[in-house]
């Protein structure tokens, strides 16, 4: 499994930096705070993930307080609090996925990643969970990957492995 040092100083990029400002900029004067969630999008998409020190820095930008960053970033499912992998797998383990196979694939995906759930591949490719309804209840076991979000349905272990491969090769 990869391993991260969480406490690792953090520094945005020129491009992040204009981005907020773009952000902040759409909003009333007053209402800055609206522009955290779009913040931490690009905050994610620039670093992967939200580690403490760039929610500290998100906050200073908008200068609330850290804790209302943390209280956001911790709520939403789509912000990652711990370093992923360049693919994210989440496969649907609500209940009709979990009839028609999911809890199989899963467990297929932990032993051919070699990775529990959460943790991250050696090599830094691959991270998977299982999250809520993915809304094609009729088409389970289903899968979206990301950072691209491409969603897969009818998922066998066959397809699951084709998947990973092609993953592997880009």
């Amino acid at each position: 499994m990869l391993k991260v040092e969480e406490t690792q100083p953090v520094a945005f990029s020129a491009a992040l930096i204009a981005k907020f400002d773009e952000i902040i900029g759409r909003y009333p004067e007053g209402k800055q705070k609206s522009a955290l969630l779009p913040m931490l999008h690009e905050t994610q998409a620039e670093l992967g993930w939200l580690s403490t020190s760039a929610m500290d820095k998100v906050a200073a930008h908008l200068d609330i307080l850290p804790i209302e960053v943390y209280e956001v970033a911790s709520f939403y499912t789509m912000y990652f609090l711990k370093p992923q992998g360049k693919y994210m797998l989440e496969v649907c383990r609500t209940g009709p996925c979990c009839l028609v196979g999911a809890e199989k694939i899963m467990t297929h995906i932990e032993n051919k990643l070699g990775v529990k759930e959460g943790e991250v591949t050696e090599d830094g490719l691959f991270s998977w969970r299982g999250v809520e309804c993915l809304a094609a209840c009729g088409y389970g076991p289903v899968l979206q990957i990301g950072p691209e979000y491409t969603f897969y349905e009818n998922l066998d272990e066959q397809k699951v492995d084709a998947l990973i491969d092609d993953l592997r090769k880009k």
